[in-house]
Formats: C-alpha cells, sequence, structure tokens
C-alpha cells in the first residue's frame, strides 16, 4: 500500500520497536527517540514539511439570551404597548404577532455568537480545579521520585475521581428525574451515554426541501388520482343522521378557560411563532385581553385566521438504519403555531362536549378518546376471540391497513358528512369550513425552506381538532360492516374485522369478503387507499380445523398468516401469545444490557427510573391480554422483572428474589396482570370505561333479598373449554372481582381504589410466597 515505517531502533524498555511513524506520500526525519521517564515507551521527535496547517472555520449563530430579566422587560413593554382597535380577527392577529416580535428585538435582539466546543457538561468549576491540582501534584512527583509526593498524587488523584463521578451521576439523574416522564429525552439520553459519538443531522439545501414538498404533495395527488378512477358507487345511504340536537354556535371562552388551556398545551415552539412558546406562557397575562379577544371574535364569526393556517413540515428519517437519500423513507412531521393550537383546543373541548351528550361518535372506535386504548380495544376482540373457541368455532381476524389516511381527507365530504350525520350547523359549521380551507405548507430545515405548496385535502397534521375530524370522517364506515353481520374494531385507521366460522360450515367468510370488498369500494368513494400488501388475514382457533378456511380464504386471492401484528401486540393462531412474549422478553433484555452499561454513571433512584421506563412499561403493555395463560408463558416475563430488580439492587444471581421484590414493592407480574383486569372491570362500572366493555359485565342480582345484595358481585358466565373460556375477560374479570374484599369493592374513586388494591395484592402475593 506504499506506506513507509520511520522508526528502526527500539522505543521500549525491553528493547522492542513498538512506537512507529508510517506514513504515505511524506518525507518525515525522525530527530530524537528518548526515555523521559514518565513511561516504559520511549519519546519520539520527529520533522515534517508536507502538511500545511489549515485554520478550520468558527462556526456562528445568531441567538437571543433570553433570562428573568428579559421576560420582565418583555411583560412590562407588552403591557405599556397601545392595542389597535380591530372587529377583523385576521388583522388582530397580525398585530399581536407584529407587537410580540417588535418587543421581542428591543429586549432580547439577536447577537452574532460564535459556537464554542462544548465541554463535559457535567464538570464544574471544582472538578477543574481538583484536575488541576491533580495534575501539578503528578509533574512534582515525576520530577522528585519521592514517595510523600506519590502519596499526595494518589490522593488528590482519587478525591478527583470520586468528585468527578459524583457530579456526572447528578448531572446525568436531574436530566431523568426531570423527564420522567418523557420517554424521547430518557431514550436519548440512554443513547448518549451508550453511543456519544452518534450524531445525526437533517440540515437540507433549500432545493433538497423544495424536493421534499413537492414528493409530499405528488404521493397525496397520486392515491387521490387513482381513488376517483376506481370509484364507481354512491355511499349517501350510509351517511344518515346520527344526532338529535344541532351545534350552531360556539360558547364565549372566558379568561379562566384560556389560561388553564396554554398551560396544558406542550410549549413547542413553531419558526412560524412570534416568540418562543415558553417566553409566551410566561407573559401571556399582559395580553390576555388580546388574546381573548382574537378567540372569541374567531369562534362567534365563524372564520378561522388565516395566517394560523400554514404548517411547517419537517422530514424526519423512518428508521435510523435506512437509506438517507431515498425520499419515501421519509414521514412529514407538521409543526403549527402556538395561537393555531390555543384556539383549536377551545374548539376541541366544546365539540367533544356535543358529541359525548348526544352519543354520536363510534361505540367500537378507540382512537382518541378519554378513557379508551389499544389495550381496552384488544381486550374487548380478545375476549370475543376467546369465546367464539369456547363455542368450537373458528374465528377469521382481519387486519385492514390504509396509506396516508388523513393526508386523503377529502373536504367536501367531510363538511357534508359534520352537517348531515353529525349536526354542526350555524357558525359551527363556518367556522369548520374556514379550518379546513386554503390551508398550506413549506417544507424547512434549519434556516433553510421551500416555497409554500397549498393543501386541498388532508385533516392538518400536528392538529388537535385532526384525530376527532378524522374518527367522524369514518362513521359511516360501521354502519357497513354492520350490514353484513361482522363484528370488527378500529383505532384511528387501523380497522380489524372478525367473524365465528363453523369448522363444518365455513361459509361465513363468504360475507367476510363480500364486506371487504363493500369497505374497499367505500373507501375509494371517499379517497381513502386500502394497503393490500400490508392487510393480513388470521384463522384463530385448533389446528385440525383451520385448513379448510384457510383454503375457502385462499381461494377468494386472500392470503393466510399465523402470526400478525396488531396494534404493537403479536397475534398468533393459538391466541397463546408465544411470539409476543418472546418479542417483549427480546426487547427488554436488551434495554436491561444498556441500563447496566450506564448503571455507574446514575443513582439508584433515576436507574429505577430507567427501568420503569424501559423494562416495567414494556410488561405492562396490554398484560391484561395474559390473563389465564399457562404459568410457564408468565414465568418468561416474571425472569425480565427478577433480572432488572438484581440488577437495580446488585443482587447476586443466585439469591432469593422474593424479598429483592418486596423490598422493592414491585408486584410480580402475575399480579400486575390481575391488577390491570381488575383496575378495569372497577372503572367500567364507575363510568371511567369503555361502553364495549361494560357490556361483558352483569352484576348479580339475587331472586330474594339476601345481605349480599348490595356487595356488588358480577356473574360468571359459563363457559366450556379451560383453555379459551376461563381465559378470557367475560369470564376471569367478574372471577377476579369477586374475590375482592366488600370494603375494596365500594371504593369510590379511581386513586382510593388503586391504592388498596396494590395492598391486597402485595400482601397476598409476598405472605404467600414466604
Amino acid at each position: 500500500m506504499n506506506f513507509h515505517q520511520h522508526v528502526h531502533v527500539p522505543t521500549h524498555c525491553k528493547g522492542h520497536t513498538l512506537d512507529l511513524i508510517i506514513t504515505h506520500g511524506l518525507s518525515v526525519k525522525v530527530d530524537l527517540v528518548e526515555d523521559l521517564g514518565i513511561s516504559d515507551h520511549s519519546c519520539i521527535s520527529f520533522t515534517t514539511n508536507d502538511i500545511n496547517k489549515q485554520e478550520t472555520p468558527k462556526s456562528t449563530s445568531r441567538k437571543r439570551h433570553i433570562n428573568d430579566e428579559v421576560t420582565a422587560n418583555f411583560a412590562n413593554y407588552l403591557q405599556n404597548a397601545p392595542t389597535v382597535a380591530s372587529l377583523d380577527c385576521n388583522s388582530m392577529v397580525t398585530n399581536l404577532n407584529t407587537k410580540l416580535s417588535t418587543i421581542l428585538d428591543k429586549v432580547a435582539p439577536t447577537q452574532l455568537r460564535k459556537t464554542k466546543t462544548k465541554k463535559c457538561p457535567w464538570k464544574t468549576k471544582e472538578v477543574w480545579t481538583l484536575r488541576r491540582e491533580c495534575r501539578i501534584s503528578e509533574r512534582k512527583w515525576r520530577k522528585t521520585k519521592l514517595v510523600t509526593d506519590y502519596e499526595s498524587f494518589r490522593g488528590k488523584l482519587a478525591l478527583y475521581n470520586k468528585e468527578m463521578k459524583k457530579c456526572r451521576q447528578k448531572y446525568f439523574s436531574n436530566i431523568i428525574t426531570e423527564h420522567n416522564n418523557n420517554p424521547r429525552v430518557l431514550f436519548s439520553t440512554i443513547q448518549k451515554l451508550i453511543n456519544p459519538s452518534v450524531k445525526t443531522s437533517n440540515c437540507f439545501t433549500k432545493e433538497k426541501c423544495q424536493e421534499f414538498a413537492d414528493h409530499f404533495k405528488a404521493k397525496i395527488d397520486m392515491v387521490r388520482l387513482e381513488m376517483s378512477q376506481s370509484c364507481t358507487e354512491n355511499f349517501d345511504s350510509y351517511d344518515f343522521r346520527m344526532f338529535d340536537e344541532e351545534l350552531g354556535a360556539f360558547d364565549i371562552v372566558e379568561a379562566t378557560t384560556l389560561k388553564k388551556v396554554i398551560s396544558q398545551i406542550k410549549s413547542t415552539t413553531c419558526t412560524l411563532d412570534p416568540i418562543p412558546t415558553t417566553l409566551f406562557k410566561k407573559v401571556c397575562e399582559s395580553c390576555e385581553t388580546e388574546i381573548l379577544n382574537i378567540v372569541n371574535s374567531s369562534l362567534q364569526s365563524g372564520d378561522f385566521p388565516a395566517s394560523l393556517k400554514t404548517a411547517v413540515v419537517r422530514p424526519t428519517l423512518k428508521k435510523n438504519n435506512l437509506d438517507v437519500s431515498a425520499l419515501h423513507n421519509y414521514r412529514p412531521v407538521s409543526n403549527l403555531s402556538f395561537l393555531s393550537k390555543v384556539i383549536e383546543k377551545l374548539v376541541f373541548y366544546q365539540l367533544t362536549d356535543f358529541l359525548k351528550d348526544n352519543n354520536i361518535c363510534e361505540k367500537f372506535q378507540s382512537g382518541f378518546k378519554s378513557d379508551h386504548s389499544t389495550e381496552t380495544a384488544l381486550v374487548r376482540v380478545v375476549s370475543d376471540l376467546r369465546m367464539n373457541a369456547d363455542r368450537k368455532n373458528l374465528s377469521v381476524l382481519v387486519l385492514l391497513d390504509l396509506t396516508a389516511a388523513f393526508d386523503t381527507v377529502d373536504h367536501s365530504i367531510l363538511l357534508k358528512r359534520l352537517c348531515n350525520m353529525v349536526g354542526l350547523t350555524g357558525t359551527v359549521f363556518s367556522w369548520l369550513k374556514s379550518y379546513l380551507t386554503n390551508r398550506t405548507f413549506f417544507v424547512s430545515s434549519n434556516e433553510t425552506s421551500s416555497s409554500v405548496l397549498p393543501l386541498t385535502c388532508g385533516i392538518p397534521q400536528g392538529s388537535i381538532l385532526g384525530p376527532t375530524l378524522f374518527n367522524l370522517y369514518m362513521l359511516p364506515l360501521g354502519n357497513i360492516i354492520r350490514r353484513h353481520g361482522i363484528n370488527f374494531h378500529s383505532y384511528a385507521d387501523d380497522t380489524q374485522l372478525y367473524v365465528a366460522v363453523s369448522p363444518d360450515e365455513p361459509t361465513a367468510t363468504n360475507k367476510l369478503i363480500n364486506c371487504i370488498n363493500d369497505i374497499k369500494d367505500w373507501m375509494a368513494a371517499n379517497f381513502l387507499k386500502l394497503n393490500k400488501d400490508k392487510t393480513e388475514i388470521m384463522i384463530i382457533g385448533p389446528e385440525a380445523d383451520r385448513e379448510r378456511a384457510r383454503l375457502k380464504c385462499q381461494n377468494f386471492g386472500m392470503d393466510v398468516t399465523s402470526s400478525a401484528k396488531n396494534l404493537g401486540v403479536v397475534f398468533d393462531a393459538d391466541l397463546n401469545f408465544k411470539q409476543h412474549i418472546l418479542n417483549v422478553t427480546k426487547t427488554a433484555f436488551f434495554h436491561l444490557k444498556n441500563i447496566a452499561k450506564v448503571l455507574p454513571f446514575l443513582t439508584r433512584s433515576s436507574a429505577e427510573i430507567l427501568i420503569h421506563a424501559f423494562i416495567s412499561s414494556r410488561l405492562d403493555y396490554c398484560n391484561a391480554l395474559l390473563t389465564g395463560l399457562p404459568k410457564q408463558s408468565v414465568n418468561k416475563l416474571q425472569l425480565i422483572q427478577n433480572s432488572a430488580a438484581r440488577l437495580l439492587t446488585n443482587t447476586r444471581r443466585r439469591a432469593h428474589i422474593t424479598p429483592v421484590l418486596k423490598s422493592l414493592h414491585w408486584l410480580p407480574v402475575s399480579f400486575r396482570i390481575d391488577f390491570k383486569i381488575i383496575l378495569l372491570v372497577f372503572k367500567c362500572l364507575n363510568g371511567s370505561g369503555p361502553l364495549y366493555l361494560l357490556d361483558l359485565l352483569s352484576p348479580y342480582e339475587p331472586p330474594r333479598a339476601l345481605r349480599s345484595s348490595g356487595s356488588t358481585t358480577l356473574i360468571i358466565p359459563r363457559t366450556r373449554t379451560k383453555t379459551y373460556g376461563e381465559a378470557s375477560f367475560q369470564c376471569l374479570g367478574p372471577r377476579l372481582w369477586n374475590s375482592l374484599p366488600e370494603d375494596l369493592r365500594a371504593c369510590t374513586t379511581v386513586e382510593i381504589f388503586k391504592n388498596k388494591l396494590k395492598t391486597h395484592l402485595f400482601s397476598k402475593a409476598f405472605n404467600d410466597s414466604f
């Protein structure tokens, strides 16, 4: 390879040439090889004239310095600034933004600053002082070789290492404690500790931003064009009226409600905001009247401000291992101005109350609804599947997937549906029409951006109203599925269909196929594209009976899979969740190894926060589905909890784990599953759970007056098989609930019930173990 080695004399005290100078295309002259007495290796001095020193350009950036003094000055300027009287909502927004940006330039002008190389953030002045003293002591010992100087150097070195370790633990522990509810910060902190050299940046040129903007818009236009060409039927008959009362006007927003909303919204700053969101929250009381006038003017006039209809889109790589040059590997992440989110949140509260009072929302839609989650949706689905198996029937499960569902929503169809099905009229309808129309977006990266492009369709990404509007857009889908007599459940744009099939007469697959065809046609008429490649079909039941139903589905051109991921949980044909438990175990142990690597940098309390964020959250996610499974399957998850407890407490591998779990106040996995089931039952019985789970619970009413009449016990359904029937939520929910003490079942609030239930399960778990 034309390399040249220039050292030809011994460089080690044992007479070996261990220190080398290897070059390619450079002329080097070795001047001196001498032993300086500080190591068993010699020091090599050499010269070369072929290397030109190049100064690296110092990067600069324009920043504002905002502290408490600047915030106070900003509030004073804002309070004394004149208010321009205007009845136009758009003018009021423009005047407020101009005023805020002008005052910010006065009190905190942008300054050109040189970007300094960041030192270790946990090294304080005391650490650097100890380091200097340690180096001074080391140089003195190297020079004198005295034992007293050596002992002094060792003492200062130990003190420096102890203080640096303490500061490093404090630094990372503070980050973890402050962001214990922010998984993004916790993940990034662990990533920095494990791979400190990994740096990712999404800095694009203006041409690249324009290319992304054209790509995102062309993708949606292509889907809508394809759907418009394939649409042949009219499905207006399914858009029947679902309301008894109409919502024609918004209520006047009061100052207390406005303060509550502003404090609840996350402090994410958009480039379109005149001032940072954190500063806006601190000084908003000084311009509270103006903001209140803007909000009420918008809601009462039915006009959404035009200046708040623009979205800033940032391309984000879907996965870190994907090709960064391929545009389809990026997803558009939208960001809206803060004032826009405030107005949307106020509308969201009033719209949600109207939908809830009139019972308009789809019963089997769990996405973006209070007291609903992926777990409650899957509990209902799994309960129905297990009860089908208890009746000796197969179950055919179809998982539908849509392509860019939120981005292809047609505005005219949505507005028609809001008026005819939901009952939004008058000013409310005018406001929503103004909110959806004439929207724009542009792609931005750092200080570069693309041109502004129009958004003629789709729900605004990053908006607060978007998920609710999408659920209302999908309302007719439930009516189409019910017409075919198919069970279904939806979570946002993910819809799953399932039907019971007799092994002897698998004709129910015919109505399932007809239902899927009608769904596909309805989606095409509503500019929604069903993704065939990601739509999966499973047949659940005994293996001996699955083959006939499999052939029936394959005759219709539908491929059947043995396992599929459904809302984060891996379903298998036997419904034993072995593959899901295997995936959880694999992922949990991976994160446990990463936590073990950074454990020396953390205190015990912060390490416990990480274990709960990375490990316990995975053990608890949808663990209600694991109720009734064999103990052998649940023990695999118990091994994860045992390993986490041993890692946190530095316990030996062969030591008994029960006292460790009791000292940590951690419930064993099997009891955590029981806790989740009992808590779901309590919430359903007390009005804070989904109605579709409440339908599975039947209160026990004795035929005559007994002492147990007011004990809130539930009827345990009769089941045939132990494998599926007793493992269902419908059966084990009442069974576990009735086993609780009467005073525990009589609790009135969720928090009181949680605390008493934990105490009950702790005593039951650990007393039995001892």
